[in-house]
């Protein structure tokens, strides 16, 4: 079942937003400074094109680096991929098949806005859901 969503989710709005986060990855990589933020851009931009059967748990190792991490990513980048989110969640709860994959999308935005600090795992993985 999770494959069946996967790529229904790949073609309507997957492919798209995994674009996004190439593209905002490429730009943060092109200084030295922005090349972390720019992994964690393709880390969630595969997260992206493949959700379904995967979550995020927050790392409880992660402290005040990741805070401020978080915070210049915001700026840089993450209000920019939010909003592609909620516009692509928008546009698919229109129709009654695209509810779900709507829900999915705005379940991304808080991993889009603040994805430093957190750990994207299987969900199948025993104690998924943190320490």
């Amino acid at each position: 079942m999770k494959t069946i969503l996967n790529v229904i989710w790949l073609v309507l709005s997957g492919f798209w937003l995994f674009l996004g986060y190439l593209a905002a990855g490429l730009l943060l990589c092109i200084t030295i400074i922005g090349i972390p933020f720019g992994i964690a851009a393709f880390r969630i931009g595969v997260y992206a094109l493949w959700p379904f059967g995967y979550t995020t748990i927050e790392r409880h190792d992660a402290g005040a680096p990741s805070c401020v991490g978080n915070v210049l990513w915001l700026v840089l980048a993450g209000w920019w991929l939010a909003l592609g989110h909620i516009v692509t969640g928008l546009l698919l709860c229109v129709t009654i098949i695209g509810i779900p994959f709507g829900i999915a999308n705005f379940k991304l935005i808080p991993v889009s806005l603040f994805p430093l600090g957190r750990e994207i795992v299987p969900t199948d993985r025993p104690f998924a859901s943190g320490w």
